[in-house]
């Protein structure tokens, strides 16, 4: 098995979330995150997008959304993109 770079867009739950916090809480509860960038999306809120690298076993890019999205200050979280490494 290999392993596979997964795109995920993070969506704050409000323009009053501290995105360096978020980052530091995303970084902690998945460990495989190798970049995060801030992506404007409209009225002062941004989007995080992030890669992370998981191994391409059946089901782990479905955990990388489920473990995103239940950090605190995140409404939501996406696949925005699967390639291998």
């Amino acid at each position: 098995m290999g392993s596979v770079a997964v795109i995920v867009r993070v969506m704050p739950e409000s323009p009053d979330v501290n995105l360096e916090q978020l980052k530091k809480a995303l970084k902690q509860k998945l460990p495989g995150i190798q970049e995060i960038r801030e992506e404007p999306i409209g009225y002062g809120l941004k989007a995080l997008k992030l890669v992370a690298v998981v191994n391409d076993s059946g089901g782990e890019t479905d955990a990388v959304e489920r473990t995103l999205s239940g950090v605190a200050g995140v409404e939501r979280a996406e696949i925005v993109e699967v390639t291998l490494t």
